[in-house]
Order: structure tokens, then C-alpha cells, then sequence
């Protein structure tokens, strides 16, 4: 109990030290989260605005000053705020009184033909009402899709194109961002304080999120800084999915329901206008399972936007810069779904088994792993007004910090080119956000690095469960420039140290466990995809290693002189077979895959499955001779490891079960095969 207190009282000390870091450092730019719940739940009007007048009048730590700030704020609102519905009488007071402040959103637009500036008014309702150039050039962020300010509005009616008339504005968002401010001042921030001010500056409270939770909200605002970032997230309800981009930004826009036009997503030809991709630096569609397009070819143009940040319509090509973020409810457990579908299926059904539109797809944030939120998840603590944090956002866009990776790290083989952008553009988003001043060490790019990795996998496992031996290089890593040491990165869901899974396997899936030259133990899984064809072979997966490469070939033509020995109904000359091996455990290729290849391709040839959880050991010759294994404890360990139920053994081996403890063999269903033929049944079952 004493220590549940110390430590609580230690991270109230360093979010007080964080606090107050945070107020001597920017000034005018931060709130206190809880008056801004506090003032929300009574004035309708976006958080962005609210945190602005909340920033001006309370940006202290004393109690007395911050009360009456939010009186002032109060009286701001109740007096002065139009509401859509009481523009008329609005209009009316400012022309019966003369002159009137009201708080709108004001747009502005040059009018070439007159050479003035216009303004229109939101929710005033006001158009084409003239504005003085000083204004338009000092705050430039009015032709860029208008700001909210305070307005001092006089009525004349000498005035010839609107008896209204702008006498005084004073913008009540951030009017224009000096991006030096953060950038010198992230220096006097810890990387943990950093993180606990971007998270309570967007609402939530770090001290109530484990660190693997803070990285997954993180991940969330990468979209507001990475040009042409493709997110997806998935998970259960009540996680807070959508609130950032529905909340935090006034550049992001949450399409709810999913559904949408081409015309209002990318291009309205008959008004040659450019849609939503083209004026919001987030597109994102919120209940996946929703999306539809009202025409045939929207998911095509989608897609590839998605690809190349630019579309074609009618006889223009179209370039936009706006990120696009699918989040979505799960209603199944995860375990359930890996094992009956994959991670994508609460798409709709145009999408869902669209392997080239989820190939797009730059990172897979695992909403699962994302509480419920509850009140104390909400922070009460100092954080940047939204609309200052958000400026920093969209200012960040216009940088790439990608090129940062190869100062430390080059990454792996299995890596395409998709899948290098994706890592690349997950890894600049990270770091704009936690080192913005591009001050990182080593060990902090690895963290980001890694982190990247896990979620571009997380898509190309699912890939490889839609599309097959199309998308069989999952086993992504990254080399360390000075040691040249090679480290593999994981999926947690993926079932961790428990390789094979359980359940029967596809046709043509098998797993071997076999010694390398070096006489480290890996395991190895074989895919086969059979199609009509002339009898072609193929393989992949074996990299440079002449060895293995030469035990594929040895299992082709072992197969293709003996397979009518299987079954009468495999056709070798009429059919193509493409084989896979994948080193799971990264120890390299291993020359003893001869049988574990054949007994594939017979599995593929007649579609039968292996036995759920068996485990190849052993190898042969091209004459069918099978050899006495080495080590047998050490490869049953790993099979054991890897979660093999079955393992196959050559009788030849037999005199070699002495070698091993009596508690691990006892792990295992054992059956002894004479030789390679009658290898293919007892994986089987066939006798």
C-alpha cells in the first residue's frame, strides 16, 4: 500500500514538473483539460475555439486568476457566440444598435473583378461583405479555409455593396504557427514528458496508460502529420477511434457511415471542383463494414489514390496531399477471427478479400489493445490548445524525416517496396511527432523502427491469408549498420513462440524443424500453390543459399518420378506447382528440407491436409534414402517450442529416443516412417 502511494505520489510530481515546464515554455498555448469539459458541456461550439479563449484567460497555475478567466470566457460565449438559428436577430441588433461583436468562423476570398477582399460569415450567414487587405495579410489563414474570430460589425447604410461592416477582427484560433517555438523548446522536454504532453494535449491521461497504449495514440495523430499516411484500425467499441479526428483537428473530417461519392471524395466534374481528398488533410471513414461507393469504379479510384496520392478523372490527373484512415468495429474476439478469417474481413464484401487495396495500407494500429475508456482516462491536466497542437501538425506535414532511418539501421530482404514506404512514412510520423528538432539517438530511432515494423507486418500477415504465396515474405527485420546485426520483429497476435497453430492447415502447409550448416535449429513452413499449367516448378523463399536451393529442386524431381506412387489423380504435366519456404526463426536456410518439400507438394497435389500440429523431421536423398537425424532432444525442444502436437521421425532414428529426457518426448505423438512415400501417408492419415 505504501508503495502504490509513493507512486503515486511520483508521477503527480513530474506532471506538476511537466506542467509547469509546459506553461513557462509556451505561454498563451496551453489549457487546463478539465475546464475545457467543464465549459464544453454548455456551449456548442468546437473544442478548438473553446481551448483558444481558455488559453488567452487561463493559462496559469493560479486558482483565483484561472476562475476568473472562465467567468470571462463564460460571458465571451453567452454574449457574443452566433447560433445558426438567431442569425436573423443578430442582424437585426447590429443594424438597430449600429455596432455589435459576435464570435463566427470568417472565409475569405479576393474578388478580381472588384480587387477587393470578400468575407462570408458561417454562421451569420453574411456573404460578400468587404474586408480590409491588412487583415487578409496579416492573417493568411483566412484564405485557407477561414478561421473563427471576434468580430466588431457596424451597419451603415451609405455603404454601397453591404450596409455591414467589418470594423475590427481578432482571430480567436491560432492565426498563423512559428514552428521554431516548438522546435526550440522540445529540447527542455524528456522524451517521456514529450509523450505525456502530446497525449493530454489531445484529452487522455499517460499516467492511466500502459506504454504500449501510449504508442497505439500516438499512432493515431500520425495521419495529421505524414502526407498520404493510409491508417487502419480496427478493434471494439467505446475506444476512442474516431476522436481525434472528429475532435482535436478542424483539418480533419470523419466521414460517418462510410458512405460517400467519387465526386465528393475526389472530383465533381460538372462543378470542377476538387473534393474532400483535396481540402482536408484527413479523410476518415468511420464503421468500415459501411463504406460503399454509389459508383462502380470509386473502390478502383481509391485505391489508387491510396497508391500514388493522385487520380484521374475525365481527362485531368488530380495530386492531393490528404491522408485516409479507415477505424471500425471488431465483434468477435481476435483469436476467433485469425482462426476462422483474417484481420481485414469487417470490411464490406468489395473490399475485403481486395488484396491490392489493403497492400496499400501503410500501418495496422490493433484497436483490441486499446482500453475501454472510462473518466479517468480523461486528463484534468495542462496540455496545448488543440488548435495550437493541430498547427504544428499540419506545419509538419511539409517535412520528411524518413532519410533518418539509414543513419542507423538499413532494413531487411523481406521488405518490397510497399512495404519499405510504409515503414518509412510510419517512422517520419513518429519521429515529427516525438523529435521534431530531429534530435534522436540510436536506441530512440529503434524504438520507432520497430514499432513501424509491427504494424506493416501486422498487414502483410493478413495479406498472406487473403492472397497466399503472393505475399509469403513476412519475416520482416532491420540490419544495424555498425555490427551488421540482423534483428527480426514480430506480431504479438501472430501467436508468439507457438508457430504452429493449431487446427487443420491448408493443403500443401507443412512445418519442418532441421539443423542449418551451423547447426543452429530452425523451423521452416512450406506453402504450395498448385495452378493449371504445363508442368512448370517453381520455388521461393530460399534467398541466396545454393544448398537449399538445390534440396527444393531435389524434392521436384523426387515428386514428379514418384507421385502416381501417392495417387493415381496428380497430374505432374498438366499442372504448376510454386513452393515456398520460409525461415521462421531467421537462423537461415537449412539443406535438410528435402522431405518436408515433398511431403508439401503431395499435399497440395491431392488436397489433403497434414494432421493438425505435425512436425517433419528428417531429410532423403534423391533415391528415397532417408538418413539418421543428429541432435534429436534439440530438434524436438524447438518442436515443443514451436507448438507441434505430431512429429514425424525416421524409423532410422529410432535408437536415438534414448538421447532424449522422457518428459519432452512424452510431449508428443510420435510416428516412425521407413520412407519418404510412407511419409506423405502418415502425415496424412492416408493409412
Amino acid at each position: 500500500m505504501d508503495r502504490i502511494k509513493m507512486t503515486e505520489e511520483a508521477l503527480e510530481t513530474a506532471s506538476l514538473e511537466t506542467d509547469n515546464k509546459l506553461i513557462n515554455h509556451f505561454p498563451g498555448r496551453v489549457v487546463r483539460k478539465d475546464l475545457t469539459k467543464l465549459l464544453k458541456i454548455g456551449h456548442n461550439v468546437p473544442i478548438y475555439v473553446l481551448e483558444y479563449l481558455l488559453g488567452s484567460y487561463c493559462a496559469d497555475d493560479d486558482e483565483d486568476v484561472i476562475q476568473e478567466g472562465v467567468q470571462m470566457v463564460k460571458n465571451i460565449l453567452s454574449q457574443n457566440y452566433v447560433r445558426p438559428d438567431e442569425a436573423e436577430r443578430i442582424k437585426s441588433r447590429i443594424r438597430e444598435t449600429g455596432y455589435y461583436t459576435v464570435i463566427d468562423k470568417i472565409t475569405v476570398r479576393l474578388n478580381e473583378k472588384r480587387d477587393v477582399y470578400e468575407a462570408s460569415f458561417s454562421n451569420l450567414g453574411l456573404i460578400n461583405i468587404e474586408i480590409d487587405s491588412d487583415y487578409v495579410i496579416k492573417y493568411d489563414k483566412l484564405l485557407g479555409g477561414g478561421i473563427w474570430c471576434m468580430i466588431k460589425m457596424e451597419y451603415s447604410t451609405e455603404s454601397a455593396a453591404s450596409p455591414f461592416i467589418i470594423s475590427s477582427l481578432k482571430p480567436i484560433q491560432i492565426p498563423n504557427m512559428n514552428i521554431q517555438e516548438i522546435l526550440e523548446a522540445r529540447r527542455y522536454f524528456t522524451k517521456e514528458e514529450w509523450i505525456d504532453v502530446l497525449l493530454r494535449s489531445v484529452g487522455m491521461e499517460p499516467t492511466q496508460l500502459s506504454t504500449p497504449v501510449k504508442w497505439h495514440m500516438l499512432e493515431r495523430l500520425v495521419p495529421l502529420v505524414e502526407n498520404n499516411y493510409n491508417l487502419c484500425e480496427l478493434g471494439p467499441r467505446s475506444t476512442g477511434k474516431s476522436h481525434v479526428y472528429k475532435e482535436i483537428s478542424p483539418n480533419s473530417i470523419l466521414i460517418s457511415g462510410g458512405q460517400t461519392t467519387v465526386a465528393n471524395l475526389f472530383y465533381n466534374m460538372s462543378t470542377r471542383q476538387i473534393g474532400l481528398v483535396g481540402l482536408w488533410d484527413v479523410v476518415a471513414f468511420d464503421e468500415v463494414a459501411g463504406i460503399h461507393f454509389k459508383d462502380k469504379d470509386g473502390i478502383q479510384i481509391l485505391k489508387d489514390y491510396m497508391a500514388s496520392g493522385s487520380f484521374a478523372r475525365g481527362k485531368e490527373q488530380k495530386n492531393a496531399n490528404s491522408s485516409i484512415v479507415f477505424v471500425g468495429n471488431v465483434n468477435q474476439s481476435i483469436d476467433s477471427l485469425l482462426k476462422t478469417s483474417h484481420l481485414f474481413s469487417p470490411f464490406p464484401d468489395a473490399m475485403n478479400s481486395d488484396t491490392a487495396f489493403f497492400d496499400r495500407m501503410h500501418y495496422y494500429l490493433p484497436g483490441w489493445e486499446v482500453p475501454k475508456f472510462r473518466p479517468e482516462h480523461f486528463t484534468d491536466r495542462y496540455g496545448f490548445i488543440v488548435d495550437y497542437i493541430a498547427e504544428f501538425f499540419r506545419e509538419m506535414r511539409k517535412r520528411s524525416y524518413s532519410d533518418h532511418i539509414t543513419r542507423f539501421f538499413r532494413l531487411g530482404n523481406n521488405l518490397n517496396q510497399r512495404d519499405v514506404i510504409a515503414v518509412k512514412k510510419t517512422f517520419s510520423g513518429l519521429m515529427k511527432l516525438l523529435y521534431p528538432d530531429e534530435n534522436l539517438t540510436k536506441e530512440e530511432a529503434q524504438e520507432i523502427l520497430e514499432y513501424a515494423l509491427v504494424g506493416r507486418r501486422r498487414v502483410k500477415e493478413q495479406l498472406k491469408k487473403i492472397g497466399g504465396i503472393e505475399f509469403f515474405d513476412v519475416n520482416f527485420s532491420y540490419i544495424d549498420n555498425e555490427n551488421l546485426k540482423e534483428t527480426f520483429v514480430p506480431v504479438p497476435e501472430s501467436g508468439g513462440s507457438k508457430i504452429i497453430p493449431a487446427g487443420i492447415t491448408k493443403p500443401g502447409e507443412a512445418y519442418a524443424v532441421a539443423a542449418t550448416e551451423s547447426g543452429k535449429i530452425g523451423i521452416y513452413k512450406f506453402e504450395v500453390q498448385i495452378v493449371s499449367g504445363s508442368g512448370k516448378y517453381e520455388r521461393s523463399g530460399t534467398g541466396l543459399n545454393s544448398q537449399a536451393k538445390e534440396s527444393i529442386k531435389t524434392a521436384f524431381n523426387f515428386f514428379r518420378a514418384n507421385a502416381k506412387s501417392i495417387s493415381q489423380s496428380i497430374s505432374v504435366k498438366e499442372k504448376d506447382y510454386f513452393l515456398h519456404v520460409q525461415d521462421l526463426y531467421g537462423v537461415g536456410m537449412s539443406e535438410e528440407l528435402v522431405l518436408a518439400a515433398f511431403i508439401s507438394l503431395c499435399s497440395g497435389a491431392i488436397e489433403r491436409s497434414l494432421q493438425e500440429q505435425t512436425t517433419i523431421l528428417g531429410s532423403m536423398t534423391i533415391g528415397g534414402s532417408v538418413g539418421v537425424l543428429e541432435n534429436l532432444a534439440g530438434l524436438l525442444q524447438v518442436c515443443l517450442d514451436a507448438g507441434a502436437k505430431r512429429v514425424l521421425i525416421p524409423i532410422a532414428s529410432a535408437g536415438k529416443i534414448a538421447t532424449v529426457p522422457p518428459d519432452l518426448f512424452s510431449k508428443f505423438q510420435i510416428s516412425f516412417y521407413e520412407d519418404p512415400i510412407d511419409a506423405v501417408y502418415k502425415s496424412m492419415a492416408l493409412i
